[in-house]
């Protein structure tokens, strides 16, 4: 049975509900619970590991924040109690007892990229300046950040990214999800992808909410009598939906050419790549053969060449290993997923994790230093 209801309405009563489920349960109030909940092995190697990376430095490169204007916008009011638009004392003992010492904030999906107009770029100017003016300069060197665009205004967002590098530093852009109807790869963006390469800063694709006739061609047709557990809200964001669409975005980036066009621009992505590992000798293999006259270089090629894949909210060992048997680990970095996921979880589980220090040094912090321009 279908529902016409809107998602975006039926998403923040499911929401509330499954956060209030799940701190019930003692595993955190959270998008990602599914990956929270992770076992880390107690073993002789995990402790020895553990024991000798305790003093590994970490920057967080997903890490949401919001404010109380941007929640109201997008009906989002029962994150209140997460922690989400906190940005002093709590979050700052939060990252002192996980041993992180840097995070790149970004705005909580989806941000400000739906509304439309002069509204939509003073929003992003407003949330921007109040990263700058607020924890920036209260605690210099902890946070960094990623603009909040008008996406609404592809030139308005090229401009507003530009300012921010500029003037006040920022390390890039992030966009959440599907923008309206258009993906990234769409004309509309290239004066942003331009941008973007020109001024030598990344772009995170971070999941958003799919639209409403997406919601109900994949998900609506949940048994109605189980709608009180908002399986068809869940099953299209955190537990499957948003995941497969931002490897659809990629895939997509990579065969309407954003990358020929735009050799230099970069791409992350987190949640320890979406799925992609997974899919990726089969994408590959499929995909290769049909785009050898359509692609200047081998499609794999792109994978290497323009993108970042973070380890957001999925401490979990066996998947960080299928990643690095497809993707070097000089472009893999670490993220938390604060606050919905606890970032001493995250950090405990790299501690543990079988590495070289090397190796775990640039997943940890030596990576983004690089990518960003940035030190510990």
């Amino acid at each position: 049975m279908k529902s016409n209801a809107n998602p975006v309405k039926r998403l923040a009563t499911g929401r509330r509900g499954f956060l209030a489920g799940t701190a019930a349960l003692g595993i955190g109030a959270g998008l990602s619970t599914h990956a929270i909940a992770s076992h880390v092995a107690a073993d002789d190697e995990t402790t020895n590991f553990s024991q000798r990376d305790q003093d590994l430095p970490f920057i967080g490169t997903e890490e949401t924040f919001s404010t109380h204007e941007l929640m109201v916008l997008n009906d989002r009011l029962f994150l209140e109690d997460t922690g989400l638009a906190e940005l002093g004392p709590r979050r700052i003992g939060a990252m002192d007892k996980a041993g992180l010492n840097v995070q790149i904030l970004s705005a909580h999906t989806p941000g400000v990229q739906n509304v439309k107009g002069q509204k939509g770029i003073d929003f992003a100017y407003r949330l921007n300046k109040l990263l700058v003016d607020g924890p920036m300069a209260t605690y210099p060197g902890r946070f960094e950040a990623f603009a909040t665009l008008p996406l609404q205004n592809p030139e308005a967002s090229a401009d507003e990214l530009e300012r921010t590098v500029r003037e006040d530093g920022f390390l890039g852009c992030l966009t959440n999800g599907i923008i309206g109807t258009k993906f990234l790869d769409h004309p509309d963006f290239e004066p942003l992808l331009a941008r973007a390469e020109a001024l030598d800063v990344p772009i995170y694709i971070h999941p958003g909410l799919p639209p409403d006739e997406v919601f109900e061609i994949y998900y609506s047709n949940m048994r109605p009598e189980y709608q009180k557990e908002f399986q068809d809200q869940v099953l299209s964001i955190s537990a499957y939906g948003w995941h497969q669409e931002v490897v659809t975005q990629c895939l997509r980036m990579v065969t309407s050419g954003v990358f020929d066009r735009h050799p230099k621009l970069q791409i992350i992505i987190g949640h320890m790549g979406e799925g992609l590992p997974f899919f990726y000798e089969r994408v590959v293999e499929k995909m290769s053969e049909v785009t050898k006259k359509s692609l200047d270089k081998p499609f794999e090629q792109y994978f290497h060449d323009n993108f970042w894949f973070t380890t957001s909210a999925f401490p979990q060992t066996e998947l960080l290993d299928l990643l690095l048997k497809h993707i070097s680990v000089d472009r893999v970095m670490f993220a938390t997923d604060y606050p919905f996921a606890d970032m001493k979880t995250q950090t405990d589980w790299f501690r543990g994790v079988a590495l070289q220090r090397d190796a775990k040094e640039k997943i940890a912090y030596r990576n983004a230093e690089k990518l960003f321009g940035i030190k510990v």
